[in-house]
């Protein structure tokens, strides 16, 4: 059995909100395994329902860049080891320069990217570019992933916290003007927000909605532990709707007026504008996602450099 430390403890309470012994149940119980300890938590109703929020914890910044013509876009994070260098504006004109090849490249993966030539100076690679900068700024650096978006739409981007949190938007738009571009950056606002997974409903698979099932199958039996199979099965529909416009985009309300979803948002903007608006796509970066931070003594720190 995996040994159970006060750091995993503390991650659990971060991702869960749940009291300190009952983090510690349950990575006892799922043997340190995180995943499960979420789920162990969240069936005992300990926990709000998770949307893999991922450990951020990563310094860096997320940048994005649209074309002139609004057809493509692409969106990078780049990650360093401080707060202090991802302000620096080196570390942020380099990662300008990073956005800037992704949308003019042609590269489906990392290393495909990673091999290609240097905007900036043809006789590198972007590998060799970055270790340049890594040597000249002096701290441990890294493309982490891109996307790129090219549509006969249009593209919108959103950046939230000086590039804690960055969206893109693909959007089908039989009228594209700035009252349409606006509404668009409306919802990539409410993206960065509330962190939908979806856009609408039927891109949700059938495993993910039985998985989500059983979780609150389980956690309604122990809630009402009397209450017949009947009822239960019915609470349990309930709960998963709620659930499922949590994350489903067109089904979350809009969050500049609560009387309305975003998709009745959207109807009401191409009413407007004479000419139907609706989101394709999405993808948001939130820097640090899903990686760990190493932690340090700040004093220590100051006082090595200082040796």
């Amino acid at each position: 059995m995996a040994a159970v430390t006060a750091g995993m403890v503390k991650e659990l309470r971060e991702l869960t909100g749940a009291g300190m012994m009952d983090c510690k149940k349950a990575l006892a119980e799922t043997d340190g395994d995180m995943d499960k300890a979420v789920e162990f938590l969240r069936e005992k109703g300990l926990a709000a329902a998770s949307k893999k929020a991922g450990r951020i914890a990563a310094e860096g910044v997320v940048t994005t860049v649209v074309s002139e013509d609004g057809k493509s876009g692409a969106i990078v994070e780049v990650n360093s080891e401080t707060d202090f260098v991802a302000k620096n504006a080196q570390f942020q004109g380099y990662v300008a320069d990073v956005v800037s090849q992704v949308l003019a490249s042609e590269a489906k993966d990392m290393d495909a990217f990673m091999a290609e030539s240097w905007i900036s100076d043809s006789s590198l690679t972007v590998t060799q570019a970055l270790s340049a900068q890594i040597s000249v700024i002096g701290e441990n650096m890294n493309i982490r992933r891109f996307e790129r978006i090219t549509t006969d739409g249009v593209v919108v981007d959103y950046i939230h916290g000086g590039g804690r949190i960055g969206v893109l938007i693909e959007a089908g738009a039989e009228v594209v003007n700035d009252a349409v571009k606006e509404a668009l950056k409306n919802v990539a606002m409410q993206i960065a927000a509330l962190n939908p997974k979806y856009v609408k409903r039927d891109e949700i698979s059938q495993e993910f909605i039985d998985h989500e099932t059983e979780i609150l199958k389980v956690q309604a039996k122990n809630e009402n532990p009397d209450k017949p199979d009947s009822i239960l099965d019915k609470m349990i529909v309930g709960r998963l709707n709620k659930e499922l416009k949590e994350f489903c985009l067109v089904d979350q309300a809009y969050v500049k007026d609560g009387d309305l979803t975003v998709g009745k948002y959207l109807e009401q903007v191409s009413k407007e504008v004479g000419g139907k608006v609706e989101v394709r796509k999405f993808v948001r970066f939130e820097t640090g996602e899903g990686l760990e931070k190493k932690e340090e003594n700040f004093a220590e720190e100051v006082a090595k450099q200082m040796q």
